[in-house]
């Protein structure tokens, strides 16, 4: 799973532990909320994306006259979750929302479980009832402490004023550090009522917490060993090494080994798409060459990656004939889906320099691979199964067609981020990722929804960077409300509707696996009782919807119009921009993996199985 960067850097200013108490700084008399508000200015949380309600309302009034938070103001909690998970991807520092108890707390809920997942560093604070309240049920209560425990790294309720400065700074290390991961602080209203001192940097005390970032030595030797000794080595990248800040590093392993590199979904753009050795993406909806790679592999070296279901398949025939390096910055994650020969634990950035310095040592004593045998069989099948698609024939647009071409007119260093469907493995595949940090989604929970949200924090901590989110009509209508949030705040974001009117990765399952018989995936408007479709209702009406809330709007549906509606978004920078882009509806992704199969069973397109031959299977 993901490993991260140390928080020693400027990324993520950090408060220190001290051995003594407040007595050496400077210490203010101010109410638990106003605490609260001086404490995320110092941990340096410039901007938070929130929605107030009656227990954190206490703590809204110290926020009005904080000139180094910005507020920006959600039109649903869900909304302010993802945003500071965009936030945090973009920027690679602590995302920050703030909202009230009950269910603005529950509202969390689903983007908690997402950063989770995904390893995203954030902080969640929220309201709670007084505490002689909590446990009777009061108006708004909600134990969300319970409920976020098992998709939290951690979780804080603070009941007294004195508690929460430092209680904030541990929370900000916890995201940070180690692996990195959403914590919750839980804040009764009495306590942002009372009076209390505050002081900074407050003592933290946190113990047991002690993440290792140094690899051992030995396994290190012994993982470059194997690097040199195989004949089919393949190194598996994930999103641990984007988070660990160790692109660097990857390029110069990758290129001191001659080891072709897969990048998983979370870790596209951490080793430039474009690059001879990289193989592409691994998964159910991975490059034939990638997973082909990792199943004729010989040896797997996974860098902050691990091993989930989507990129193994069926797991007891993942990658038959490979030995394991297993490197991650959480001993938890190593063994757990696949037995690791050479475990490392550490941090991405650690490992992955330390190997190079043995790769280069192997080398010195003469130790080199010989992989041309396996290049030879890597560059065939590039060449015999590259990822493309074929352009409807009643010349209507393609989904793949207006994805590609967005990533081909967007300025350099565009951030896109994705919904969760057949438009984010579109996304993946015919976007050029060359930067880290510049492709965003929801990969471990699925989250539709995601998209609109996240771009708007991403565009919030990245202002200068343009920002396009490639959203799908069913994502779209969960959470467009955030566009008025963009609107109104100055965060002019880009969203790509690519509209094909049903839930487009559902009904390609209904297709391939339910005889074509599509059960609630359509999300147009249906037939009269005549029988004829209702030509040119739209319900919704995403271009009326989007006006209606402060944006450009424009739809297309001529494939000779792609271009220009692309451009003209492109120049707009006053207000969000949504394209409604009418594509075909019987468009899929390929190439696929069905789910429960082996990733043996790779399908490049419907109806072709690849042909290896039976000389690779030795």
């Amino acid at each position: 799973m993901p490993m991260t960067e140390q928080a020693t850097g400027a990324q993520h200013p950090q408060p220190r532990a001290r051995n003594g108490g407040p007595s050496s700084a400077s210490v203010e008399h101010l109410t638990g909320a106003q605490s609260l508000i001086r404490s995320l200015e110092e941990v340096g949380a410039d901007t938070v994306f929130g929605l107030p309600g009656g227990c954190i309302l206490p703590a809204y009034d110290p926020l009005m006259d904080s000139t180094r938070v910005r507020h920006v103001l959600v039109r649903h909690e869900q909304g302010a979750g993802h945003a500071a998970t965009g936030y945090a991807q973009a920027t690679g520092k602590v995302g920050v929302c703030i909202v009230t108890s009950g269910p603005g707390a529950t509202n969390l809920v689903t983007p908690i479980a997402d950063a989770a997942m995904d390893s995203v560093p954030m902080v969640a604070i929220t309201g709670q009832v007084a505490s002689a309240a909590i446990g009777t049920d009061a108006f708004q209560e909600a134990d969300i402490c319970g409920i976020t425990m098992p998709i939290t790294k951690h979780n804080f309720l603070v009941t007294r004023a004195e508690d929460i400065a430092h209680t904030v700074a541990e929370a900000f290390h916890i995201a940070s550090t180690g692996r990195p991961g959403p914590v919750l602080v839980d804040i009764a209203k009495d306590a942002l009522q009372a009076k209390t001192t505050f002081s900074w940097p407050p003592a933290m005390d946190l113990p047991g917490y002690r993440p290792v970032t140094k690899p051992h030595a030995k396994q290190i030797r012994e993982a470059a060993k194997l690097i040199t000794q195989a004949k089919r080595p393949v190194l598996y990248v994930g999103g641990g090494v984007m988070k660990a800040g160790a692109t660097a590093e990857l390029k110069v392993l990758a290129e001191l080994t001659g080891a072709p590199v897969t990048t998983t979904l979370m870790a596209l753009g951490s080793f430039p798409d474009s690059h001879p050795l990289h193989v592409g993406m691994p998964g159910m909806h991975g490059s034939v060459t990638a997973v082909t790679a990792l199943q004729k592999a010989d040896l797997i070296v996974a860098l902050g990656a691990r091993f989930d279901d989507r990129v193994t398949g069926k797991l007891d025939s993942f990658a038959p004939f490979a030995k394991i390096v297993h490197a991650d910055i959480d001993p938890a994650e190593i063994g757990k889906n696949r037995a690791a020969d050479v475990p490392i634990v550490g941090d991405a950035r650690e490992v992955i320099a330390d190997l190079v310095q043995a790769v280069q040592a192997e080398h010195t004593e003469g130790h080199t691979g010989d992989y041309s045998a396996w290049w030879k069989d890597l560059n065939r099948w590039r060449e015999t199964y590259p990822v493309g698609y074929d352009l409807p024939e009643d010349g209507s647009l393609s989904p793949q067609q207006v994805i590609q071409r967005i990533g081909e007119l967007a300025p350099e260093g565009t951030i896109f981020a994705a919904g969760v469907g057949q438009h984010q493995m579109w996304a993946s595949h015919f976007i050029q990722y060359e930067q880290p940090a510049t492709w965003l989604n929801s990969g471990g929970a699925g989250t539709m929804g995601y998209a609109v949200p996240a771009a708007m924090g991403a565009k919030a901590g990245m202002p200068d960077r343009t920002v396009w989110a490639i959203d799908g009509d069913g994502c779209f209508q969960m959470t467009n409300q955030e566009l008025t949030t963009c609107a109104l705040n100055n965060i002019p974001i880009k969203v790509a509707i690519i509209n094909n009117g049903a839930l487009g990765m559902v009904r390609q399952w209904q297709t391939l696996f339910y005889n074509q018989r599509y059960s609630n995936t359509v999300l147009h408007s249906g037939p009269d009782a005549d029988g004829n479709a209702a030509k040119g209702t739209r319900v919704p009406d995403f271009v009326k919807l989007s006006e209606a809330m402060g944006c450009y709007a424009i739809r297309c549906e001529d494939p000779a119009d792609l271009d220009k509606v692309i451009a003209e978004a492109n120049a707009i920078n006053d207000r969000p921009v949504v394209i409604d882009f009418i594509v075909h509806e019987d468009a899929m992704v390929w190439p696929m993996v069905a789910a429960g199969t082996s990733n043996d069973e790779v399908m490049a397109a419907r109806g072709v199985r690849p042909d290896f031959g039976d000389n690779e299977d030795d």
